[in-house]
């Protein structure tokens, strides 16, 4: 669609858009996150969990969380939505197995739209209106997006927010690979910044700021250092930021495609939330948000619908882990994985040791083709445990919600192995939850009971 025409459409999108969403508001209401577990931390209390994972389309997220009273709760929303690039992204996964080691690439999400910029906008339109509602009264929204829609969204946003309460428009400068010889490189993106209100948390950072010839000054009452540079002194920071991405060899890497760099949203953090803030991010991608509240003490919120962007973050959050968060699925998808079956499980002088058997999957209902399919099914034949990422274990599931409080990741390139030792005071006829996620995002789960000291599946599962 040309430019001249989408600008035309404007305002049937807007309006489209707000009708939208007033009617899933008013709509009656059902609730398409039944399912939920408690991901235990260092310390679970269930009475006080705020830390929240959705995976399912953000908009019912939205929806459910204003039903249950967060309207005007949530002091920042950092979103990272799709940025119209017209492409497929995939995210990367390494397997040492038993015999080798093993490369997938596994599909992450789609950023193609049938008719253009128009059903973009119309995507982005209902919810960007459902986050105002989300938003405190001292609320600041971040969206992230660069030179292919950043115009148009801004009219929105405009639109929904009122010109008056743009804040910033932050540019994010770094460095990456590929140059051009018939335009100037694009080594920038682009965050708008908007406040609910005029009374909004804002707490200045600094950054450097050389001085000419990296000499020092010497002006009364201003404080200069010096570094391996030079001279500098600290100022506020500038909407200006050069932050590295997550290259190949950084300690953060995960292997997803747009994963953001921790710095980048700990400036946005620390400026805009307070200790006692919730922070929600509804494109959560690879989950940097939740990671940097959680490591600044604010409570998260965070959604996405993909497979692999749901095993990333559950990933990172169990290996950075200090606090419980609730984990919620969206209807259908609490169990539409393989299957873990378990060779056996004996209780034995307090300890529960479980041998895993196989992973069962029919790779029909996975998203992955050509060459890494054929390794895919060198690798179950090799070890299909490897295939699994997560499993959790709730060691006395009382038949409600599973407190997850055993968990075993597979780390990035290390497999960890068939034979669990858990340690525990079982008793006859106790029940087990036992969950897992693979690595293509799907989620099972089974229920067994102590049975003679045994670990045998309940009836239901047999």
């Amino acid at each position: 669609m040309a430019g001249l025409d989408i600008i035309e459409k404007l305002p049937e999108i807007i309006l489209k858009g707000k009708e939208k969403a007033e009617k899933m508001l008013k709509s009656s209401y059902e609730d398409l996150f039944p399912y939920s577990e408690v991901i235990a931390g260092e310390n679970c209390f269930e009475n006080s969990l705020t830390n929240e994972l959705y995976k399912g389309d953000n908009l019912f997220v939205m929806v459910k969380l204003l039903r249950e009273g967060y309207e005007d709760k949530i002091d920042l929303i950092y979103v990272d939505p799709p940025f119209l690039t017209k492409s497929k992204y995939n995210g990367k996964i390494n397997i040492l197995s038993q015999k080798k080691e093993y490369t997938f690439e596994l599909f992450a999400y789609d950023d193609t739209w049938d008719k253009g910029i128009y059903s973009y906008l119309e995507m982005l339109y209902p919810r960007l209106y459902l986050m105002k509602k989300l938003l405190s009264t001292r609320g600041t929204i971040y969206v992230h997006l660069d030179y292919r829609t950043v115009h148009y969204v801004k009219v929105l946003m405009d639109e929904i927010f009122g010109e008056e309460n743009f804040l910033n428009e932050i540019i994010w400068a770094y460095k990456s690979g590929g140059v051009s010889k018939r335009y100037y490189s694009r080594k920038h993106d682009n965050i708008l910044v908007y406040t609910k209100t005029k009374n909004y948390i804002f707490n200045p950072q600094k950054e450097k700021s050389y001085n000419r010839d990296l000499k020092p000054y010497r002006f009364k009452g201003v404080e200069e250092y010096r570094d391996e540079i030079g001279w500098y002194t600290l100022v506020n920071l500038k909407d200006v930021w050069q932050i590295d991405m997550v290259g190949r060899t950084s300690s953060e890497r995960v292997n997803y495609a747009t994963q953001k760099p921790e710095k980048l949203l700990e400036r946005i953090i620390l400026t805009s939330s307070e200790e006692n803030s919730i922070v929600a991010d509804f494109f959560a991608g690879s989950g940097t948000t939740g990671i940097v509240a959680e490591k600044l003490n604010r409570s998260w919120i965070m959604s996405d619908k993909g497979n692999l962007s749901s095993i990333t973050i559950h990933k990172r959050l169990i290996n950075n882990q200090r606090s419980p968060f609730l984990s919620f699925k969206e209807n259908g998808r609490a169990r539409d994985g393989g299957k873990l079956l378990i060779k056996d499980g004996i209780v034995e002088n307090g300890l529960l040791k479980i041998q895993l058997d196989k992973y069962e999957i029919d790779l029909e209902n996975v998203n992955i083709k050509g060459k890494y399919k054929e390794q895919i099914e060198e690798l179950i034949l090799d070890n299909s445990i490897a295939l699994v990422e997560f499993i959790g274990i709730d060691l006395n599931y009382d038949g409600k919600r599973p407190v997850i409080s055993t968990k075993l990741v597979r780390n990035f390139d290390k497999f960890y192995g068939s034979n669990i030792t858990i340690e525990g005071n079982f008793k006859e006829g106790q029940k087990i939850f036992v969950k897992y996620i693979d690595i293509f995002g799907k989620e099972n789960y089974d229920i067994y009971h102590i049975n003679k000291g045994r670990m045998n599946l309940c009836p239901e599962f047999l």
